[in-house]
């Protein structure tokens, strides 16, 4: 039998090749950027529209469209203490998380061992609750008659009369736990690729604890905050569920206003154009936060 001649080749032209190399890369991001255009871009023209509405209509009557730009600075001129108590209480909720899931993080990257995997999960376990049931959790831990308030009234924290619960500290803590997870897990990934050899090298230059974590570790560490930081701040803003739950009236945020608005007063105009409102205020921060801290991360590592 005798062996089969080999088939001829066909060259691909070389334009050819390079032209659908080009390609792949959009062919990949192309059905994420489909899944942003239905469910991010759209909906979000439609709320600038609503925004945009006669405020003087109802659900009943309906609402016309006159470009009104007037209801932007009307419901920020009614509800910036709500705007700016959110950005207040997101602003400390994210320096709480630093502080608590910095050690955490450093502690499982550095110090766990063969305790990493199972530290990793207890700190995404809340995850597997439902974020309503964690912060009913926290409203009976805070309640006047739990044990953490029993034990600081024994103390002499707290007066006989004092309360953690409908507090702004019972907003904040609810935000920090609830949101520690998103701290920790982009601080790890960055500390998880430390090279110890770094900090004795940094001994043998006579630099001690303190000045190696701060020239050695926290640079390096330097991406896994910002990320952390914003991860942390940005859903904080707009959330609404543990001022709801954990205070009052009066530590009401501006995710209540708008949840409010949509759904009770149904002021439709009004609830979008602060939702707007506080896109462009987290929108204008991160930008600021990021020309400041997020490229001398970047700077650091390189």
């Amino acid at each position: 039998m005798t062996a089969p001649a080999d088939l001829p080749t066909v060259a691909v032209p070389p334009r050819t090749r390079s032209r659908s190399r080009t390609l792949v890369p959009y062919l990949l991001i192309l059905p994420a950027g489909l899944w942003l255009i239905v469910f991010f871009v759209v909906p979000a023209v439609q709320l600038f529209a609503t925004s945009l509405y006669d405020p003087s209509g109802s659900l009943a009557t309906g609402y016309a469209m006159t470009g009104d730009l007037g209801n932007y600075p009307r419901a920020l001129g009614d509800y910036w203490p709500q705007l700016l108590r959110s950005l207040g209480y997101a602003a400390v909720a994210t320096l709480a998380c630093l502080a608590l899931g910095f050690p955490l993080a450093y502690a499982i990257a550095l110090k766990a061992g063969r305790w990493r995997n199972m530290l990793l999960v207890a700190v995404i376990a809340p995850f597997f609750t439902s974020f309503l049931i964690r912060t009913l959790a926290w409203k009976t831990i805070l309640s006047d008659t739990g044990v953490l308030v029993g034990l600081l009234r024994h103390a002499h924290l707290l007066g006989a009369d004092g309360r953690l619960l409908a507090t702004p500290f019972a907003v904040v803590a609810g935000l920090t736990y609830n949101f520690l997870p998103f701290m920790v897990l982009p601080l790890y990934a960055s500390l998880e690729r430390f090279d110890r050899r770094l900090l004795e090298a940094a001994g043998d230059l006579y630099a001690g604890p303190v000045a190696g974590f701060r020239r050695v570790t926290l640079p390096l560490a330097a991406p896994g905050i910002v990320a952390g930081t914003l991860l942390t701040f940005i859903p904080a803003a707009g959330d609404y569920v543990n001022a709801q739950l954990l205070g009052t009236p009066r530590t009401a945020m501006i995710g209540n206003v708008i949840d409010s608005a949509f759904l009770v007063r149904l002021d439709y105009p009004s609830a979008a154009a602060l939702s707007f409102v506080l896109m462009f205020a987290i929108l204008v921060l991160t930008v600021g936060y990021l020309r400041r801290v997020g490229a001398g991360a970047l700077d650091a590592v390189s």
